[in-house]
């Protein structure tokens, strides 16, 4: 049956249709909604692992034990799991395995922009890249056989502008295939004695696989003209199609590692001129100047940043005519935290407070944004609370009741305990607050091991985080609500005082979950505004300045109460009085 699908959620039919009856992610833009629409098939098990490194592991113990597995996570995510990468491509697999990474090329909601072909080549193992939604399908399955016929987990890379548009899908039905379990220490127990007879095997299989990618319809030629022949994959086939049309020769890759030599030897020969055109690193482009080949790419090419038609065409000298312009300068609208965001009062006490903020990776990040601008450094997932312990080590007494670290409840569950761990045993004066909103915000609202529900909402197990601090060593453990300004400025001044290391629990629900009930909205009260502009200094999007006085947005304010404790002239009333 044809259906316009998602790119992400065609890859959850694939997996479907595959067989799958394992799934364990971890979620990350722009890879999470294929867990999530896998998880709306009742076939399949799906659940939402810690961090990517367990989700990969259980993933392969799933595998092991004979049933098809996938796990999905975005490309730094891909850096976590890379410990259990690197050894599942000595063991190969039992049942297939496939790995979905999802690269953010224009860092649309990521720290960086890798590239993910970097982890297939090192690792050894294949890896394919689908060019919309029919072939994320199709490439989804066809892994699995991939995988089973050479013994290897496989990598499925996406793009933002894959996984995120829609194409036609021509659906199939769901096949089980069942491979049993049996025990084979030389070859999953990988001590030296054993993981070095399994090198030869992986170097066998990759000259097995460079032998199927000459052959595979994964990758094909296109012919049309012959003046200029393309080398391209992924979204980046999409928009060399719209430009040149047949006016162009294309090779089209969608096996990208390894790659075919002689196709591309073959393909060469019949071109005047050789382009390569792919986002982000030359990998393809490197591969066949190493052959031998003349061939242009980054030198007419950005190695940063998203690809567009325009850009391509500009780059490859067809002629593009002029856009449009405004006329008038359309001011900055840089990202902000909701309205009734629960981070919000916290960071304004630790900028009160003038406090250096080591953060992390979540939706609280923009609390490094002005007007709050609370935050000076984000490094990685659970980076926060490792740095606060070399930073005061290395400062001693310089830093001691000015420092503190951030981290949010998923992320501290992904890999912000190892870094308590840390603070604990190598004792250092370093207090740490957990912003525990009840969810897995960023990304859109995943439940994680802090919020008692698993990824179809039913009751799961509930790591209690106060006993878990306290179990890990720390006397002092407070739990403040971010919505009382004077509470939390209570809080952070008495646990900076302190001699001892010390964690403060900021809880109180995102202001976007359904189940959250809010207040009336505020108004204000224009005859006692003496527009000091004190509530300004908040950011939040529901307040602003109108004819001189403070505005509130009532579609946008959700009672909060916060700006009204900046007031010292009582102007903001509830609009239920």
């Amino acid at each position: 049956m044809k259906q316009l699908m998602l790119g992400n959620k065609a890859v959850a039919r694939g997996l479907y249709e595959a067989g799958v009856c394992f799934v364990s992610s971890y979620p990350g833009t722009p890879s999470t909604e294929i867990t999530e629409e896998a998880a709306k098939y009742d076939e399949i098990y799906c659940e939402w692992a810690p961090n990517e490194k367990v989700a990969m592991e259980a993933a392969f113990g799933a595998c092991l034990a004979g049933k098809r597995a996938f796990c999905g996570m975005k490309h730094v995510g891909l850096n976590v799991a890379a410990d259990p990468l690197f050894t599942m491509s000595y063991t190969g697999v039992n049942a297939g395995l496939v790995i979905g990474v999802a690269d953010d090329a224009g860092m649309h909601s990521s720290q960086n922009e890798q590239d993910s072909r970097h982890h297939a080549i090192a690792a050894k193992v294949p890896m394919l890249e689908p060019s919309d939604s029919e072939e994320a399908l199709a490439f989804a399955k066809q892994a699995y056989e991939i995988s089973e016929e050479f013994d290897t987990p496989v990598l499925i890379k996406m793009c933002t502008r894959v996984a995120h548009s829609q194409s036609i899908v021509d659906t199939g039905e769901r096949t089980v295939p069942v491979k049993p379990y049996e025990k084979n220490i030389a070859k999953y127990v990988m001590m030296p004695g054993n993981a070095i007879r399994r090198h030869p095997v992986v170097e066998e299989r990759t000259a097995k696989l460079k032998a199927f990618a000459e052959s595979t319809p994964l990758n094909r030629v296109e012919m049309g003209g012959t003046q200029m022949g393309i080398i391209t994959h992924s979204t980046s086939y999409q928009y060399v199609k719209e430009v040149f049309g047949d006016s162009v020769s294309v090779l089209k890759l969608g096996m990208t590692n390894p790659l075919p030599e002689q196709l591309i030897r073959d393909f060469a020969a019949k071109v005047d001129r050789l382009v390569v055109v792919e986002e982000l690193d030359p990998v393809i482009e490197n591969h066949v100047r190493q052959m031998g080949l003349e061939v242009s790419g980054k030198d007419i090419l950005p190695i940063t940043g998203e690809f567009s038609q325009r850009l391509i065409a500009k780059a490859l000298g067809k002629e593009v005519p002029e856009g449009r312009k405004l006329e008038d300068n359309i001011p900055a609208r840089p990202p902000v935290m909701c309205a009734g965001c629960p981070h919000r009062g916290l960071f304004y006490t630790l900028k009160k407070n003038k406090c250096t903020v080591l953060g992390d990776i979540g939706c609280y990040t923009l609390g490094a944004v002005q007007p709050l601008g609370a935050m000076e450094m984000t490094l990685c997932m659970g980076a926060s609370v490792s740095a606060i312990h070399g930073f005061n080590k290395a400062l001693g007494e310089e830093s001691e009741g000015k420092t503190v670290a951030v981290i949010g409840d998923s992320t501290f569950m992904h890999s912000g305990m190892t870094g308590l761990a840390n603070i604990a045993y190598n004792q250092s004066n370093s207090t740490v607050i957990i912003l525990d909103n009840s969810i897995t915000g960023m990304t859109g609202h995943q439940q994680n091991p802090t919020t008692g529900y698993n990824i179809k909402g039913d009751p799961a197990g509930k790591i209690d985080l106060e006993a878990l601090c306290r179990a890990m060593g720390f006397e002092r453990v407070r739990v403040v609500d971010p919505y009382d300004l004077a509470q939390c400025d209570q809080a952070v001044k008495e646990e900076l005082a302190a001699k001892e290391a010390s964690v403060i629990i900021s809880r109180r629900p995102c202001a976007l979950l359904k189940y959250v009930k809010h207040k009336a909205p505020l108004k204000v009260n224009t005859g006692k505004c003496r527009s000091c502009h004190s509530c300004m200094n908040i950011g939040c999007p529901a307040i602003s300045f109108k004819d001189g006085k403070a505005h509130v947005d009532n579609t946008l304010c959700v009672g909060c109460g916060v700006c009204s404790q900046l007031c010292h002239f009582d102007a903001f009333e509830s609009t239920a009085d």
